[in-house]
């Protein structure tokens, strides 16, 4: 419900970065984001590909999961063209490419339940990186109200 309420108010260019144990719903987030971005197609993790592009919907989605990029970085993948490819980036495991990101985006922590009897919850940490994303925020704020 979140991440498709968040996808509404979305625009081009904008970067979401997941932080979160594995496990605790990034992937599944993303999910939420496609649906909310009206993106008919199974959205899975890029673990293997470390990007999937998603075209069909009112914003591309550029869901990146860096993980494997632990000891490289990501300064040859050229992933400025995704951040500025006109579509939603979101980025899985944002630590390993730090040096690449841009200055301003949107980070969302992902924090599973402490109990066996609360692990479908999450709580959802927001942290904007940025006038555009502090504005975001405020406007998710009033959407979640409604």
């Amino acid at each position: 419900m979140v991440a498709e309420k968040l996808a509404a108010l979305l625009q081009p260019n904008d970067l979401i970065l997941l932080i979160g144990d594995l496990g605790s719903g990034k992937t599944t987030f993303t999910q939420g984001l496609a649906a909310g971005l009206k993106i008919d197609h199974h959205v899975k993790s890029p673990t293997f590909n470390i990007v999937n592009e998603y075209h069909q919907g009112r914003l591309p989605l550029f869901h990146l999961d860096v993980y494997r990029l632990e000891k490289t970085g990501g300064a040859d993948l050229g992933l400025e063209e995704y951040f500025n490819g006109g579509g939603v980036s979101v980025v899985e495991w944002p630590k390993f490419i730090s040096q690449e990101l841009p200055p301003e985006f949107l980070q969302i922590k992902l924090q599973r339940g402490v109990t066996i009897h609360d692990d479908d919850q999450r709580k959802l940490v927001f942290t904007a990186n940025g006038v555009r994303y502090q504005q975001l925020l405020l406007d998710l704020k009033l959407q979640l109200k409604k």
